[in-house]
């Protein structure tokens, strides 16, 4: 029998992403695999089940669950849809580890392999597998078009029969994948920008974009790319060097996380109650508690005359080539463990050891097992 892909419908509420594209079909195929699919699963992301060459098509979740050896998931499963997979299926996805016990016990129990792209190693050769940075890129993407759209002003330059009309600032925060993006789209359009990161290295790649860095003097440089958390002291200080920038830009954009953390936040109400009026933030990490203090996920707040947005589901917003980039991702990861149409683990490969979250009803990450205490 060959190795089955299988790929349900995601039922997250405003999750439009799909875990597999029409052309990642055909490399799984020619892999040796067979992929199952629930009917209708790619129309939330524009992908009609017409465009899907050779897939098996069935009517319901658990008809995917029975029949899959591996299930490829955007949004972790449910427990409902753990129990419909079949003893020692392979789960792979966005499985959020850090922060539900009774999925990685509900998946122990069921004896399932599960793969968490969140826990792939920092290291050169995953990069075309690392679905986080590919995500970011589109989440930056939008947030600069949300600023735009709900800005009072244009971004770029604009000489009229009466005049010019001087571009509008844009002030971004955060220099990862996602805010460099918001940085490059933002300038793209016009806007003359300026950026801050707490890790001092950034300041070569934002300059690169064209953008003004902003010195604080605090840094904050962490283990694997990633912002550690600063001290009260630093934050302090990066308070006030922050709060000038902030007062004097007429969009804010703000990207920093920390996986498997609260956002920490950076921008207080008192920053926020010096910004110009008719000022916009876009507060991307406004599911994971926030980088702006005011900010209400999925709402759009006014706080005195600054509009304050906290949008969700970001890369939902343009679902067709956040799936392509996505589904690529994962294909990257397993197809080199797929010969003949068979799955061969490699537990000596280090991609493959670092992204495994649960195998052979044990939680294999020491990080996770250490925050959820299993």
């Amino acid at each position: 029998m060959p190795l089955v892909i299988g790929i349900a419908a995601e039922t997250t509420p405003g999750e439009r992403r799909l875990s597999v594209v029409p052309d990642v079909v055909k490399k799984y195929l020619a892999l040796g695999a067979e992929v199952v699919m629930q009917k209708g699963a790619g129309v939330p992301a524009h992908f009609r089940d017409e465009a899907f060459e050779s897939v098996s098509w069935v009517d319901e979740d658990v008809d995917v669950c029975a029949a899959a050896d591996i299930l490829l998931s955007v949004q972790p499963p449910s427990l409902k849809r753990i129990g419909k997979l079949k003893p020692g299926a392979v789960v792979l996805g966005f499985l959020q580890p850090w922060f539900d016990a009774k999925r990685a016990e509900r998946m122990m129990e069921k004896n399932i392999t599960s793969f968490a792209l969140e826990l792939l190693p920092r290291i050169s050769r995953s990069q075309s597998m690392d679905g986080l940075s590919s995500q970011a890129a589109v989440a930056g993407y939008e947030c600069a078009l949300i600023a735009a759209d709900h800005s009072p002003k244009f971004f770029p330059m604009l000489t009229y029969a009466a005049g010019t009309i001087r571009p509008a600032k844009v002030l971004v925060i955060g220099a990862g994948v996602a805010g460099l993006q918001a940085i490059a789209t933002a300038r793209r359009i016009g806007a003359m920008v300026e950026a801050y990161d707490v890790r001092p290295e950034t300041r070569e790649q934002i300059e690169s974009l064209g953008a003004k860095f902003v010195d604080t003097g605090v840094s904050a440089a962490g283990l694997g790319g990633y912002a550690r958390e600063l001290t009260d002291e630093e934050k302090a200080k990066q308070a006030e060097k922050l709060a000038k920038a902030v007062s004097q830009c007429d969009a804010l954009i703000t990207t920093a996380a920390i996986p498997g953390k609260k956002a920490p936040v950076i921008i207080t109400a008192a920053m926020v109650a010096g910004m110009k009026a008719g000022a916009v933030v876009v507060d991307m990490a406004a599911e994971s508690g926030g980088n702006v203090e005011g900010t209400v996920a999925g709402e759009k707040t006014w706080i005195n005359d600054v509009l304050v947005v906290g949008p969700t589901h970001i890369t939902s917003r343009m679902p067709v080539h956040a799936s392509e980039m996505y589904a690529k991702n994962l294909f990257n990861f397993i197809s080199p463990f797929i010969k003949d149409g068979v799955l061969t683990m490699d537990w000596e490969d280090e991609v493959m050891a670092g992204c495994c979250l649960t195998h052979d009803g044990q939680l294999r990450h020491a990080g996770v097992k250490q925050i959820l205490g299993l």
